[in-house]
């Protein structure tokens, strides 16, 4: 952590032959005392000693940061402290006005987090409060001012929109308009939160220095609700720049539909939430431009378009034709798409540049089946899908997945507390 980051984001009774009038006095001597007691201490003991004092709470609890009466502080600032014997801890935070800020405390309940980007310029007051096992509080106070709205802001900016119903091998997209440098990665992921109904395990990976993924562990599940938010508003992103904004994004994940393609058999598979719904006769890549074999999944879809690939593959090689129910798989330019002059090598033989080439109707059909992010597999070609060409987040393994991440894994954790 840097600077800048710490500012933001604990005896025996009487012998036997003594007189009777000894052992009488001694009765007397221990009634007045105990009459004498009575009076003076209430009926519940002996008086405290004039000027005694409460005893401390066992509880202790510090402010780490933002410093007390800190200025400048980043707007993005979290509450963090030091706790010690606490069986509870609460962190109030008030703005100028007085009013409560929301927010809530951090998994390892050692930092809290406002809900949204403070305001610029304005002073903020934190109390934190920690109650031990005997119910006695101790509490920390500090006020700090927030940095003025600075100048060089970073837009952040999700693929996915608000309500967008996806496939279960979508990855959630989060892209910076300036370079995250790697140093302050962590800290941007750290206010990176995934909630998913039901929980599943996942992880974010960063693919650039402007662009970072989040999947599951496995497929998401058929209909779950997933919600993603950054908290970068005011947040420190090196070299003088800040995020501009805090962004959340809500999203469905519809029924699980599964594409898979063999080379071998020529055929593609569907499966729609685990069982098979058609196969279809394909043609893939030629031995020239062979088809690439990996896990991908649909980056677009269009119904109708324009292949032209002559820049691509020169004019001895390269073609220009319309093309119907084109569904997009890599960057470089594989799609599954009607090919209706392959339509008698289709379940045979291998003739295309690349795509996957299926019937007029056929290719009609499954566009009408598929959304964006569903999974497509391809077997037994030639070439091996290369990671980076379109949206390859399932054709690594989940270990290679986890070392895209800024910070450490922890198996186990389900997104609605990301790591």
């Amino acid at each position: 952590m840097r600077a800048d980051q710490n500012q933001l984001i604990r005896s025996g009774g009487a012998r036997r032959g003594r007189r009777r009038g000894g052992f009488a006095a001694v009765v007397l001597a221990v009634a007045l005392a105990l009459t004498s007691g009575c009076t003076g201490g209430g009926g519940d003991g002996p008086a405290a000693p004039p000027g005694a004092s409460e005893k401390a709470p066992e509880a202790t609890v510090a402010i780490t940061a933002p410093a007390a009466d800190a200025k400048d502080v980043p707007a993005s600032t979290g509450i963090t402290f030091a706790a010690e014997k606490a069986q509870e801890t609460t962190v109030e935070l008030k703005d100028p006005a007085g009013a409560v800020v929301e927010g809530a405390l951090a998994a390892d309940g050692k930092s809290w987090l406002p809900s949204g980007a403070l305001k610029y310029g304005a002073t903020y007051t934190a109390t934190v409060t920690a109650t031990g096992s005997d119910g006695k509080a101790a509490t920390a106070t500090h006020s700090f001012t927030t940095m003025a709205k600075p100048a060089n802001q970073v837009r952040v900016t999700s693929f996915l929109g608000d309500g967008q119903v996806v496939g279960v091998g979508m990855p959630l997209i989060v892209k910076f308009g300036r370079a995250v440098p790697e140093d302050y990665r962590d800290d941007v992921q750290s206010r990176m939160t995934v909630r998913s109904d039901p929980p599943q395990e996942g992880i974010w990976h960063w693919v650039s220095p402007t662009e970072i993924r989040y999947r599951p562990k496995e497929f998401w599940q058929a209909g779950s609700t997933v919600q993603y938010r950054v908290q970068a508003g005011g947040l420190p992103m090196g070299a003088g720049w800040y995020g501009r904004a805090d962004l959340t994004v809500d999203i469905k994940v519809g029924a699980a539909t599964v594409m898979t393609v063999d080379n071998k058999t020529k055929r593609m598979t569907v499966t729609r939430d685990g069982k098979v719904i058609k196969t279809i006769p394909v043609s893939l890549g030629k031995k020239s431009t062979p088809s690439s074999s990996g896990t991908m999944v649909v980056i677009e879809k269009l119904k109708e378009t324009v292949f032209d690939t002559f820049d691509e593959l020169g004019p001895d090689e390269g073609y220009r034709t319309d093309i119907d129910f084109a569904q997009r798989l890599t960057w470089g330019g594989e799609f599954i798409h009607a090919a209706p002059w392959s339509e008698g090598q289709q379940g045979r033989v291998n003739v295309s540049h690349g795509c996957v080439n299926v019937s007029m109707k056929d290719g009609a059909w499954l566009f009408n089946q598929t959304r964006i992010g569903d999974p497509v597999t391809v077997k037994g070609t030639e070439r091996k899908l290369q990671n980076g060409n379109g949206w390859t987040d399932w054709n690594m393994s989940w270990d290679e997945y986890v070392k895209g991440s800024a910070l450490p894994y922890e198996p186990g954790a389900t997104p609605s507390t990301t790591p």
